[in-house]
């Protein structure tokens, strides 16, 4: 008699914006994707819900496992009773969502989660620009900020997750009127370097050419956050991704104001630097392809069959 085939793999890449749905075969090829806004809980899981229950019904085949890499802050603990579960946030209804439970709820297949950006990281470490190392680190610039550490084999932080986002930085001398937009403190990095704040001084982010003064402060915020985890946890590589770092010359930018902060100290070369600081090799799907490295690792250390 022939062996069932192997269940698929789900994953969802939970953003402050979209939620990126997609459903992967058991090596981690995608096989289906779909975007669902980020409106109301209620409705942007649902259409989630929607998306996976259709590819089923069309294949004819079910899922083993859902990984999703989540928006924080957020209960990372697999112990926890809370697990899966969104702490205060500054996205308004979300607070208190239990992202995990609901997913199991209405997909009746285990779920593991991690925050998105260590997600994004493990997916670099499975395939992309960290694939090799033995550390490395993630800071993702969008609606928000977030950054991740992997080292001899985990994450920092574990079972809870860094809030890098709300360290604070040294002012620029041509940005020191600006309160920030973080709404728990004001100017920290989230607060003066995210999208919306670039938004709220100079206009939306996509839209400014590459020559405006606002890269140039926004280098300055960036390198500093680079230079904090470079100096505190040495990783060999610095991945900078999410939607703000798609703008065309930023990377070149945070290297040199990196450059400029170090001030010469370890020596390190321009060509070093180029090394460290580097942009996703998995670019805007690191988070989604780390969803589905979850969800694979979870299936392959036989903690759930599907």
């Amino acid at each position: 008699m022939a062996e069932p085939p192997q269940p698929l793999i789900a994953g969802i890449d939970a953003g402050g914006t979209t939620f990126k749905c997609a459903v992967a075969a058991p090596d981690g090829r995608l096989l289906a994707t779909q975007r669902v806004p980020v409106t109301t809980p209620e409705a942007t899981i649902g259409g989630c819900v929607d998306f996976f229950r259709w590819e089923m019904k069309e294949r004819g085949a079910r899922l083993g496992v859902l990984g999703i890499a989540s928006f924080g802050p957020i209960d990372v603990d697999p112990a926890s009773p809370d697990y899966g579960t969104l702490f205060a946030t500054p996205k308004p209804g979300w607070a208190g969502t239990r992202l995990s439970s609901r997913f199991f709820s209405a997909l009746g297949v285990p779920v593991v989660l991690d925050t998105d950006v260590n997600g994004a990281l493990a997916a670099e470490v499975d395939r992309g620009a960290a694939k090799g190392l033995s550390s490395a680190a993630y800071i993702t610039v969008g609606t928000g900020i977030g950054a991740s550490v992997w080292s001899a084999g985990g994450f920092l932080g574990k079972p809870s997750h860094p809030e890098f986002g709300h360290i604070r930085v040294e002012r620029h001398p041509d940005d020191l009127a600006f309160p920030g937009t973080c709404s728990f403190h004001g100017a920290c990095l989230e607060g003066l370097a995210s999208a919306p704040a670039l938004a709220a001084r100079f206009g939306p982010p996509e839209a400014l050419p590459a020559d405006h003064s606002a890269w140039e402060i926004e280098a300055h915020y960036l390198a500093q956050a680079c230079a904090t985890l470079y100096l505190s946890a040495r990783p060999q590589r610095i991945l900078l991704g999410g939607g703000v770092m798609l703008a065309e010359g930023l990377v070149p930018k945070v290297r040199t104001a990196f450059g400029r902060a170090l001030n010469g100290y370890l020596g390190l070369t321009e060509g070093d630097i180029e090394a460290l600081i580097q942009r996703p090799a998995l670019g805007d799907d690191a988070g989604l392809f780390g969803a589905i490295t979850l969800a694979r690792q979870a299936m392959a250390a036989g903690d759930w069959s599907g």
